[in-house]
């Protein structure tokens, strides 16, 4: 029978991604933790995080192993604040021990280190003093950063100062579903200014101290359109993408702060402050103009009824969206591309081989019309705390299913699926026809998906 393959590159990277509050366990000194203790419906069952995956009391090093099982060759993994800087201004030097264990065992076992310096986790001091509506905010963050690049540079050389600073600023200071549980279009924009403004002075500090660092930020993007040809819904899509996914770019790349309602400024120092971008894509919504929501300028979301689609309120999978975010990054940016996040939630790893071929499909398209993409971080190496889905069946991302009451962790079949890709550095039509042979059509049009 005839076969096929999609290759990637030599030097394309295969990895995997976790944060330090979804796995490490009793990270009791944070915004989150707090809040979870509150019980106020906002999570999931209302359920603290507990132990997580237990990676902090030892269970990390078991888990690089599997990721080397994988023949992954890198992992993002983040670094708690609040562990880290558990009081103003003071440095718990065995919290840095624990992280270097932690790190140089992924050197040993052949896995490149990304370090994201901020996953949405802010230490309780800093959160009492108004935490990133406060004006000192990015001062404070840059002074953390400054310690914590100075114990780890000799370890790691890629960083990420900040993950998806508009998802965190819609989520804590508009929606108020996250802590400290804001719900304003003007906190909204004071959050994500600051955070910002604590991703510019991070750029500088880590090449002040570490010249030839690699420093990006992770971006996420959901990839919208319009419900129909109707002018209000295009209005609505421009509204929506503008002030999620466009704010930020801009600020990036041209150095404008241009939101929707209030003063427009320049602020220039926010450019060049990336050698790379990352994209975290998960989703697209169709936008549309809602009658019943007049109070919120008639915005309306949501996945198209008919597609596949995730859980509650999460959109539609769409693999060409990742196409067109990859293509609109370049666009604006025109930098290294790393696919930081990407992955869906899937309790019976029934829909997950399927649609992550798709997804790695776009993704080697974009490398095939020679798009700067450089590598994949599955989202996420474990299932774990998903923030306010909680420990919800629904919403499971790992590649290992975990056991939360016995650790146990156990590969799913895309798991196994994901390792055959890493390994082989691409896409073959005999792993669609085994894991997933509805995709073949899909993925290898042209007769291969007989018997």
């Amino acid at each position: 029978m005839a076969e096929a393959t999609h290759h990637f590159p030599s030097d394309f990277e295969w990895g995997t991604a976790t944060s330090a509050h979804q796995v490490e366990g009793d990270n009791s000194n944070n915004d989150w933790w707090e809040w979870e203790q509150r019980k106020n419906g906002k999570v999931h069952g209302d359920v603290s995080s507990a132990k997580a995956c237990d990676w902090w009391a030892g269970r990390a090093e078991e888990d690089i192993q599997r990721m080397a099982e994988l023949k992954t060759s890198t992992h993002r993994l983040s670094i708690e604040w609040s562990r880290l800087e558990p009081e103003p201004g003071q440095f718990d030097n065995a919290a840095f021990d624990r992280y270097r264990e932690i790190i140089k065992t992924m050197r040993s076992a052949g896995i490149t280190p990304l370090v994201t310096l901020h996953h949405f986790t802010t230490p309780i001091w800093v959160a009492a003093q108004g935490g990133w509506l406060q004006s000192d905010a990015p001062k404070t963050f840059a002074a953390f950063v400054e310690r914590a690049v100075g114990n780890l540079s000799d370890l790691v050389d890629r960083w990420c100062t900040i993950n998806e600073p508009n998802v965190y600023s819609t989520n804590s200071f508009f929606l108020g579903g996250w802590p400290p549980g804001k719900a304003g279009i003007n906190d909204y924009y004071a959050a994500l200014f600051n955070l910002l403004e604590a991703h510019a002075r991070s750029y500088d500090i880590i090449h002040d101290q570490q010249p030839n660092a690699q420093v990006g930020l992770a971006k996420h993007m959901v990839y919208y359109h319009p419900r129909s040809i109707s002018p209000l819904d295009g209005q609505v899509n421009r509204i929506v993408d503008r002030q999620f996914n466009g704010i930020t770019l801009t600020a990036l790349a041209k150095g404008r702060w241009e939101p929707l309602v209030g003063k427009k400024v320049g602020v220039d120092k926010w450019r060049n402050t990336l050698d790379w971008i990352g994209l975290n894509y998960y989703m697209r919504h169709n936008t549309f103009f809602d009658v019943s929501n007049l109070s919120g300028l008639g915005i309306g979301y949501g996945p198209r009824p008919a597609e596949e689609h995730g859980p509650g309120g999460w959109g539609e999978f769409y693999p060409d969206g990742l196409f067109e975010c990859i293509k609109r990054l370049h666009r604006s940016l025109n930098l290294p591309i790393y696919i930081t996040e990407n992955g869906l939630p899937d309790e019976r790893d029934r829909k997950r081989p399927r649609i992550m071929l798709e997804y790695i499909r776009r993704v080697w398209t974009a490398v095939m019309h020679n798009y700067p993409v450089k590598g994949y971080y599955y989202w996420s190496l474990l299932d774990n705390f998903e923030w306010a889905e909680g420990y919800d069946p629904e919403f499971r991302f790992g590649l290992y299913e975990v056991d939360f009451e016995t650790q146990e962790r156990t590969l799913k079949p895309s798991g196994e699926l994901y390792g055959k890709i890493a390994e082989s550095n691409s896409i073959s039509s005999e792993m669609v026809r085994k894991s997933a042979p509805e995709a073949m059509d899909s993925l290898f049009p042209g007769g291969l998906g007989g018997s």
